[in-house]
C-alpha cells in the first residue's frame, strides 16, 4: 500500500480502454489499497487504474464517507434526470469545469475478492462512477465538454506548469489539487 504517481494529460494510458480483470489476486489487492491511498493523499474523490499507470478495469471512491472500490463496472442510468455542475480531474490538475451527468445511476461489478456488488449513486457519487467508468474506456471528462468549455479547458491545460511533462505524472502530494466534486 503505498501513494503512486499520477499519470497526467497527455499520457496515452489515459486515452486506452482498460483491460477486464481477470486474476484476483494478491497483486489487484494491491492495486484497490494503492488506488484508495493514492485517492485520498491527493484530495480526491475517485481514481481509476490508467491513472496509475495500470490498463485494468477497477477504480476507488470515497464520496461524503460512500468509500469502495469496483472491479469490470458498468453502469445504467435511473431516470432523466441531469446534473449541470462543476468537475475535475486528478490527471488534468487545477481545471474544474461544468460538466453534464446523469443525477442518478447504478453501478454493477465485483469487489477485488470477485464478489458481485453494486452501488445506487446520485448526486455526488453518480457523477464519481461516470467519471471513473469513463476513464477505464479511455474517455476523459473533457469530452463531454461543449466545444467552447472544450477550448477554455484547453487553453487553461496548455498554460498550466505541468503540461508537458515528462514523464507525465504528478509526484505524491503537491498542493493544490482537487479531484471531482472536492
Amino acid at each position: 500500500m503505498t501513494v503512486q504517481p499520477i499519470r497526467l494529460f497527455g499520457d496515452p494510458i489515459l486515452r486506452t480502454p482498460a483491460a477486464e480483470v481477470v486474476d484476483f489476486d494478491r497483486e489487484l489487492h494491491r492495486l484497490v489499497a494503492d488506488l484508495t491511498d493514492t485517492m485520498h493523499t491527493q484530495g480526491g474523490v475517485g481514481l481509476a487504474a490508467p491513472q496509475l499507470g495500470v490498463s485494468l478495469r477497477v477504480f476507488a471512491y470515497d464520496v461524503r464517507g460512500e468509500a469502495g472500490h469496483m472491479v469490470n463496472p458498468r453502469f445504467e442510468v435511473v431516470g432523466d434526470d441531469e446534473q449541470f455542475g462543476p468537475e475535475g480531474c486528478l490527471s488534468i490538475p487545477e481545471i474544474r469545469i461544468d460538466c453534464l451527468r446523469a443525477m442518478r445511476v447504478v453501478a454493477r461489478g465485483l469487489d477485488m475478492h470477485g464478489e458481485p456488488i453494486t452501488v445506487d449513486g446520485d448526486g455526488l457519487l453518480a457523477r464519481c462512477i461516470q467519471h471513473e467508468v469513463d476513464h477505464l474506456d479511455g474517455v476523459l471528462f473533457l469530452d463531454r465538454l461543449d466545444p467552447a468549455a472544450r477550448r477554455a479547458a484547453m487553453r487553461e491545460i496548455r498554460a498550466s506548469e505541468w503540461f508537458g511533462a515528462d514523464p507525465p505524472v504528478i509526484r505524491p502530494n503537491p498542493p493544490g489539487l482537487h479531484g471531482i466534486g472536492r
